[in-house]
């Protein structure tokens, strides 16, 4: 019988961990954009040194949701305070299950009183739209799905196009584009500015921790806006570096941000129950893969919640209600888990290295820069035998020359402790997208987060910098 619907995929196998960890969806691709435009260390060290231009209009969810009841509808299906969400403001929006599990998380742009628009993964999109066809809420969604992985010579088209320019030289390059000094734009304020002949809104942001602005408008006038940008940049004598799709997904590794964390919905009645039976059988939560050496057959165990993520400055406690607010009140006075970077054993990446070049099995292959062979991660971390945390992002950084993760860690766990990681999957494994391999231990030592100074010290006081 053909499954419709995630909730028929679990009645018949309930142990949905065996299939997302064995799920044959391939690597996670970052779609349209050229996986290089010189080589992923220039383009990684761009956004340290020079200029980048991140082609953002492809890999990314786009959902708008207007009418009277928007910013009720997102307020109560997200933790954010709404408080002080003016015109021409974002916020890094973060919606829970009723059990205070993350689902995902957008970037929330705030158009008109009765206007938003909401970027990122898929999970949140989903929920959202099943959100409103759930309760009776008087809004209109209209949602631009990211671009097919594999459009194969297909045409693409978006809604609208995303680029952002970063580094310590993008500012040369924003006034040559706005014929004069830009609009001294607050951290996650929009506002707008020239390119060419066209007014376009730019929203301060920073991806990888360094400063630079967003820019989007209409996809028909991505070409004239790309040409636009690239005649400022050798007008300002900056050399830009367009960023390809290999280097893009590391540049969170040196800021902080933990991009892809198991959707918490696999469990869980009432609501979420229904949330299941309406997801799809195609959809990104019944058919994405879970990778790394953590093997559980609770599902909740690769769940996180907004404390372990440094998101619980976020939360609007003074709302009158919320989806998960009770949850996250339990929650708050719990000794919960913390987000940390890990830094890996130069000697131990090495050897994992070394393997490939000799005869029988190898250690699972550290693709560079990144090894995106799962949607979510999650390799484990031990200290004296004993599971201290769980990896969830990986990837080199040429900035910084060394493998960094992004994961989360036990609340006695200290920054400089050396831990062990147990790196490869546990065989069989049905992954295409993994090979024949080994497991092996790397030595990771606890770093802050962000990682890189530069984040660190110089970004706006946010999530990535509160402790």
């Amino acid at each position: 019988m053909a499954h419709t619907s995630l909730a028929d995929i679990m009645k018949e196998n309930p142990d949905i961990v065996d299939r997302l960890r064995n799920s044959k969806i391939g690597m996670y691709v970052y779609p349209v954009v050229a996986p290089e435009f010189q080589n992923w260390r220039n383009e990684q060290w761009a956004w340290r040194n020079s200029a980048v231009l991140f082609d953002q209009s492809h890999h990314m969810d786009e959902l708008i949701v207007e009418g009277p009841d928007a910013e009720k509808f997102l307020a109560y299906h997200g933790i954010n305070s709404f408080a002080n969400f003016g015109l021409n403001r974002a916020k890094h929006y973060v919606p829970v299950t009723p059990a205070g599990h993350v689902i995902g998380d957008h970037i929330i742009f705030r158009e008109r009183e009765d206007k938003f628009v909401l970027v990122g993964r898929a999970p949140t999109s989903n929920w959202l739209m099943f959100c409103a066809s759930y309760g009776k809420w008087n809004v209109r969604i209209k949602h631009d799905p990211r671009s097919n992985s594999r459009p194969e010579g297909e045409r693409v088209l978006r809604t609208h196009y995303r680029y952002q320019i970063q580094g310590p030289e993008a500012y040369k390059i924003f006034e040559k584009m706005n014929r004069g000094p830009i609009p001294d734009i607050k951290f996650f304020h929009v506002d707008w500015i020239n390119i060419g002949s066209k007014k376009v809104q730019a929203l301060r942001h920073g991806m990888s921790g360094a400063p630079g602005l967003e820019i989007w408008g209409p996809y028909e006038d991505k070409n004239y806006i790309l040409s636009a940008i690239l005649d400022a940049a050798k007008e300002a004598n900056v050399d830009i570096v367009r960023c390809g799709s290999r280097a893009y997904s590391t540049n969170t590794l040196e800021s902080g941000w933990i991009p892809s964390p198991l959707p918490g919905i696999y469990t869980g009645d009432g609501m979420l129950a229904a949330y299941r039976e309406w997801l799809g059988a195609d959809s990104y939560e019944a058919s994405g893969a879970i990778g790394g050496s953590f093997v559980s057959n609770n599902i909740e165990d690769y769940y996180v919640n907004p404390f372990e993520l440094g998101y619980d400055f976020y939360i609007g406690w003074k709302k009158d209600d919320f989806i998960g607010k009770a949850a996250l009140e339990k929650m708050k006075t719990q000794k919960n888990r913390k987000k940390v970077t890990f830094e890996w054993n130069r000697e131990d990446v090495l050897k994992v290295i070394a393997s490939a070049f000799e005869q029988g099995t190898p250690y699972k292959w550290i693709d560079f820069p990144q090894p995106n062979y799962a949607s979510s991660s999650a390799d484990m971390v031990m200290a004296d035998g004993k599971m201290v945390g769980m990896s969830m992002f990986n990837g080199y950084s040429f900035n910084e020359r060394c493998v960094l993760s992004l994961g989360v860690v036990d609340a006695d766990v200290q920054e400089g402790d050396i831990l062990t990681m147990l790196w490869g999957e546990p065989e069989p494994t049905g992954k295409t997208s993994t090979e024949h391999h080994k497991q092996t231990e790397i030595r990771v030592r606890v770093s802050p987060t962000p990682y890189a100074a530069e984040a660190r010290e110089n970004y706006a006081d946010s999530w990535r910098t509160r402790k």
